[in-house]
């Protein structure tokens, strides 16, 4: 039986395990670039003149068209993280989007608030029917990119990720697009801070029916133009990422 002094001696240490493993895992959970759960990504190369932009939560009929004819007017390539309910609602801009070369990702079936309490099966069950639609859509077998909701990862998560082999994907610059107000300024807020090898966070779509999300869509025409004076190409996460 150990002894007083030897309680005091294990304890101290146990705790601080105790704590460094919970400040590690919850580093995992909530940094949406944080690979402790499972390899994300978060950019591409730095040495050539290539960034992605992503837009989550579509398709959205009243937005998403729009971003869809800035690209095209930009000669411009995107990825758009899919609600897979909305997707499903709207297989005609998903349709317009992969005919104009962008890429269609995962974005979850249900984006739900709770999905990091699922159990296993239940991510398993929500990553692959997204996973079906998008295949359906694209005539491709390939596992779509993945992105999970709000950019947070769970143990299920990671156990169906490497079962999957999912290509996990965060971001390495956000718009902050979400609670702007100024299409001028988020704009601004992107080209000020975007770099080679960025991955830009925007959102064409809500996660809650009904809801509307127009910023993004309204400071595309000024970040293209913006990238082209610095002479940055927009290309698709899959194509920033190809050797």
């Amino acid at each position: 039986m150990l002894g007083s002094s030897a309680l005091l001696t294990v304890t101290p240490l146990a705790v601080g395990a105790s704590a460094a493993f919970l400040a590690v895992l919850t580093d995992g959970i909530f940094r949406p670039s944080s690979s402790v759960l499972y390899p994300t990504i978060s950019r591409g190369p730095r040495d050539r003149p290539r960034v992605a932009l992503t837009f989550d939560d579509g398709p959205d009929p009243e937005v998403t068209p729009a971003i869809l004819d800035s690209l095209e007017r930009a000669e411009a390539r995107a990825t758009f993280f899919v609600i897979g309910r909305h997707l499903e609602r709207h297989r005609d801009i998903a349709s317009r989007t992969l005919r104009e070369g962008h890429e269609l990702g995962n974005h979850s079936w249900m984006h739900s608030y709770l999905q990091n309490f699922y159990r296993t099966d239940q991510q398993q069950s929500d990553v692959e029917r997204s996973t079906r639609l998008i295949q359906e859509l694209s005539g491709s077998d390939a596992e779509p990119l993945y992105r999970p909701p709000v950019g947070l990862k769970s143990p299920p998560l990671a156990r169906v990720a490497h079962a999957r082999k999912l290509k996990v994907i965060a971001w390495s610059l956000h718009s902050r697009d979400t609670w702007a107000r100024d299409p001028a300024a988020t704009a601004a807020r992107v080209l000020s801070r975007i770099t080679p090898g960025d991955i830009v966070l925007m959102h064409d779509g809500h996660d809650r029916d009904g809801k509307h999300r127009r910023i993004a869509a309204a400071a595309l025409p000024l970040i293209l133009r913006g990238l082209r004076e610095r002479g940055l190409t927009s290309v698709t996460v899959s194509e920033l990422l190809r050797p």
